[in-house]
């Protein structure tokens, strides 16, 4: 039994060191994010920052769509059949030719989709996206295979370099082109890119970063064996489609209301600017949604190897949380120095950042509770579990948008998140019981939620809220609090399972 326990945490440290691997490229991404966000907040007007994001949000619902599932489904069936590299094959055929279909639509009617969305003259923006769309969707799967292969470094690699050259494209648009153009107004850029700056600048910074990735992959294509297996393909989409539409609350939670707000935004209001103050406020949550990717690529495989070891899932899943409210705690109650990050137009929406926090957190634990159905096969109930969410975020954001704005949104996010993971919760008890210990993961964010309260309430005294030493420092012990609470809970239970052996 000892013997057993300590196996039990050396695999959860090799999953902690491989979420960090994964996490660098993660990290760098989010971090540059960040940088961009007070540039982007200062040159840019709201209106057009809430026109880079709605472009953004429809690339990001359709980068799903298009993959339709197959890196998981990859996973699946890499450890079911006696030749790994075949479902990569088929998945690589399946996903290059569906993406090369899509962006030679997006080709032919650019112009038409760029006027239809209030954006006309932008067509070569549509195209840009179309080749974002498809470069990313292949090469998904080849960053798939990387994981699968257990190559950690490499992805990181290339996801580095990636990021880096879009940092770098960013860069020569936003403080060197603009100037080039003003000298040189025959240049062949202009067949590309506005002689001004704005928001399809950063559109095209992305499709070209795209366009290097895909460029560092070719030797791994030339390498590996395509196939295409019919029989496999079949038996690849049974099982991946439902994880493919499974894949779209995360996404629509995220960025669904930000296709709703040109239609649904309150009479009277410039929606684009509403949406622009709204998104950057959001990217203030990013270090939640940050950790929860970096656990997600390194913990798929992790549990597709380890499923059938329950009480190490319920074990993650703990741990998991903590860390979450821990990330919670360390946002808000320093959000007079974060909120900083954003130009001074751009920081009316600053009180979203809690409850967007939070519902990243559920999102989060929604992936660790719906592995059930992932490790049992059973992934048509993703479908069920998906549209309760979708019909929560529609409902919510239609009924209430037009008089709350972005706030209906929020409470959507939250609502919708929450939805999900009691309904996967109360499936998996049904058909994969894996022994959550809830009393102690509720324990951990009701302890941050009074923390919370407490810092606001701290702010109600006159000389606290006067003095941001005095509110850092009274947030900062309520942190602490947090700290010893976690980790007395923690040690005890480790202590608890070892005596237990």
């Amino acid at each position: 039994m000892a013997l057993r326990k300590y196996k039990q945490m050396g695999v959860l440290k090799k999953l902690a060191g491989e979420t960090a691997v994964y996490g660098l490229s993660t990290i760098l991404a989010r971090m540059i994010n960040f940088f961009f966000v007070p540039i982007y907040t200062r040159i840019l007007t709201t209106g057009e920052y809430g026109s880079y994001s709605e472009i953004m949000s429809y690339i990001a619902v359709l980068q799903v769509v298009l993959v339709l599932g197959l890196e998981t489904g990859c996973f699946r069936f890499a450890n079911k059949v006696e030749n790994p590299a075949k479902p990569f094959g088929t998945a690589f055929t399946t996903v290059f030719w569906v993406s090369m279909l899509f962006f030679a639509a997006m080709c032919i009617f650019s112009d038409s989709i760029a006027g239809a969305m209030g954006y006309a003259g932008y067509g070569k923006m549509i195209i840009y996206t179309g080749g974002i769309l498809a470069l990313d969707s292949v090469t998904a799967i080849l960053f798939a295979r990387l994981r699968y292969q257990q190559k950690a470094l490499k992805f990181a690699l290339l996801k580095t370099i990636k990021i880096l050259s879009e940092l770098g494209f960013n860069l020569l648009l936003f403080f060197v082109v603009p100037g080039y153009l003003a000298t040189h107004p025959q240049s062949l850029l202009l067949d590309f890119i506005p002689a001004t700056a704005d928001f399809s600048y950063i559109i095209f910074a992305v499709f070209l970063s795209c366009v290097v990735c895909t460029l560092l992959f070719l030797p791994d294509i030339f390498r590996m064996k395509v196939s295409f297996d019919r029989k496999l393909f079949r038996q690849m989409m049974v099982y991946s489609l439902p994880l493919m539409i499974a894949g779209l609350p995360g996404i629509v939670n995220e960025s669904f209301d930000r296709i709703l707000f040109r239609f649904f935004a309150p009479e009277g209001a410039v929606w684009r600017a509403d949406l622009g103050e709204y998104q950057a406020a959001v990217k203030l949550a990013v270090i939640m949604n940050l950790f929860i990717q970096m656990f997600r690529y390194a913990a798929e495989p992790f549990f597709f190897a380890r499923g059938k070891n329950r009480e190490l899932l319920a074990q993650v899943m703990e741990y998991f949380t903590a860390f979450c409210v821990l990330i919670f705690l360390g946002i808000t109650l320093y959000m007079d120095i974060i909120g900083l990050i954003l130009g001074k137009d751009f920081r009316g929406a600053l009180g979203t950042v809690p409850f967007m926090l939070m519902s990243y957190m559920l999102l989060g634990m929604l992936f660790n509770v719906s592995m059930w159905y992932k490790l049992s096969g059973a992934t048509r109930y993703a479908i069920n579990i998906t549209l309760s969410g979708l019909a929560v975020t529609v409902v919510v954001n239609i009924v209430f948008m037009p008089v709350f704005s972005y706030w209906a949104s929020v409470a959507a996010h939250v609502l919708s998140c929450l939805v999900m993971l009691l309904y996967s919760v109360w499936l998996g008890n049904r058909h994969y019981y894996i022994p959550y210990r809830w009393g102690r993961i509720c324990s951990y964010i009701l302890c941050a939620l009074v923390l919370f309260a407490l810092s606001v309430m701290l702010l109600q005294i006159g000389a606290v809220r006067d003095s941001l030493v005095l509110k850092l420092g009274a947030n900062t012990v309520l942190l602490l609090v947090y700290m010893a609470f976690a980790f007395g809970k923690l040690k005890k239970q480790i202590h608890y399972e070892s005596k237990d052996c």
